[in-house]
């Protein structure tokens, strides 16, 4: 099992850890590991050990800044660090330095976390493979012959293999959550507008967020804590107030109702994965909670994000196309003519179908569904037939774009393994700036299962014989 914030940190604040000698084992492992994933394209091992004295010697002298404080993660390489490249895993970018902190990782630092390096990826997020980066595909730790995940597919995979204690990604369609679940994480995409993405490069402004990826519900919710809060100097950042997330978080509300949507989310569901969640179903009734069906009117229209994607990269595409890697060029200019109205119409949709969703709340209080409607595939299979690549993306983010669409949280849990050895994942979902039930929900599946606890172990497939010692 992988050591979590929750086990740790309480251990550095009284000094029976050292944050120098939990980031030199960081160290030691993404030296290790990281040829055969490929999740990390900077390393900084020169500043990370910097800031963990500089921790230790806060700490000793009484200066604790809470929970993260000389915890190890990792940071996206879509989200800017200053003096260090931020590269959105593209030659476009390989030489990029910005000049400040995205402002998630200044507030990271100011929790007194340790930045590790930064972190691989589909190029620009655009796309759920990780397979697509200036740098090489990341590698899962399950089974090194598959992928990921993405597009945050080295987050997920350097917090899977141990290489950091969480790491923060962003989510535009599901770029969190669907490779949290490949990995065997907990992933969560907070309330659109609830965590800052000034800093962030973007995919598409209307749909991105900013989030965590952790080893357990608890990491993600002490992550949350640090992430969350208004940022005026964000024109998507919204002024709510951000209650504490770990203080009720073993408290499971009476009474609660989750909603079922079979139609969209349960279609075509490889077996495992729906024997998996129809089991966690059985669980969650055996919990007192009612469960219900209900019925969820789900667009698919890309037209919005696409625009958005496209407006961002116009100039880039017009300067230098040579350095987008194909698959995302065409990607980018699929959107080229798209015009302003069309854009304006599918804003207005947006915001209208973000107001109908809170209608569903009224019926439930949790949606359920899987996260990914499949295992994740071989990479050998995906190189052989590069034309089943964006197929096969479209699938496993199915169910996850959804609820950016929404602009709701939604959080992916382990819930299972196939035959494989796979992980599978659970996706909940709650509504607006309801991150606080969503995490008393997963943190009840999570205490009420074991799969959390297989996390590190990698005896399972055709994992790397190197990362078998977990």
């Amino acid at each position: 099992m992988r050591q979590t914030i929750q086990q740790l940190s309480s251990e550095l604040r009284a000094a029976r850890v050292s944050p120098v000698e939990l980031t030199r084992d960081c160290l030691t492992r993404i030296d290790k590991l990281n040829p055969q994933l490929n999740a990390f394209i900077s390393i900084l091992a020169d500043s990370a050990l910097a800031e963990a004295r500089c921790a230790e010697q806060e700490i000793q002298r009484g200066e604790y800044r809470g929970p993260l404080h000389g915890i190890p993660i990792g940071i996206k390489d879509i989200i800017d660090t200053a003096g260090t490249r931020t590269t959105a895993a593209s030659a476009l970018f390989k030489d990029r330095i910005p000049p400040e902190d995205a402002e998630v990782v200044r507030r990271l630092r100011a929790a007194g976390a340790i930045i590790l390096g930064k972190q691989n990826l589909h190029e620009f997020a655009y796309g759920g493979s990780s397979m697509v980066s200036f740098f090489g595909e990341v590698h899962n730790p399950w089974d090194i012959s598959r992928i990921a995940g993405g597009s945050s597919g080295g987050s997920a995979a350097s917090v899977a293999a141990g290489m950091g204690l969480a790491a923060v990604g962003t989510d535009t369609a599901g770029s969190i959550r669907l490779p949290a679940a490949y990995c065997g994480l907990v992933g969560l995409k907070p309330t659109y507008g609830r965590v800052s993405a000034r800093g962030v490069i973007p995919l598409a402004w209307s749909y991105d967020h900013v989030g965590p990826l952790a080893n357990s519900v608890y990491d993600a919710a002490v992550m949350l804590q640090v992430l969350a809060g208004y940022d005026p100097a964000d024109p998507a950042s919204i002024d709510m107030p951000v209650p504490n997330f770990t203080t009720a978080l073993d408290r499971l509300p009476s009474k609660l109702r989750i909603g079922i949507p079979r139609a969209f989310f349960f279609d075509d569901l490889h077996h495992e994965v729906a024997a998996a969640i129809e089991k966690a179903i059985e669980l969650f009734q055996g919990l007192h909670v009612e469960i219900r069906d209900v019925k969820l009117e789900v667009s698919t229209d890309r037209t919005l994000s696409s625009a958005e994607s496209y407006a961002y990269h116009e100039e880039f595409v017009a300067r230098s196309p040579e350095l987008y890697q194909p698959a995302t060029l065409a990607r980018i200019q699929s959107a080229a003519n798209t015009s302003a109205a069309a854009a304006l119409r599918a804003h207005r949709e947006l915001d209208a179908t973000r107001h109908s969703i809170r209608e569903v709340f009224s019926e439930v209080d949790i949606l359920l569904t899987p996260t990914v409607p499949v295992p994740p595939p071989v990479i050998a299979g995906l190189k052989a037939n590069p034309e089943n690549l964006r197929p096969a993306e479209l699938l496993m983010l199915r169910n996850t774009r959804p609820f950016n669409v929404w602009g709701i949280p939604a959080i992916t849990i382990p819930c299972g393994f196939t035959s494989s050895g796979l992980p599978i994942g659970l996706q909940l979902a709650a509504p607006p700036w309801r991150e606080d039930l969503l995490l008393q929900c997963a943190y009840a599946y999570e205490q009420a299962t074991d799969w959390h606890t297989h996390a590190g172990n990698f005896v399972l497939g055709t994992c790397h014989p190197s990362l078998r010692s977990g």
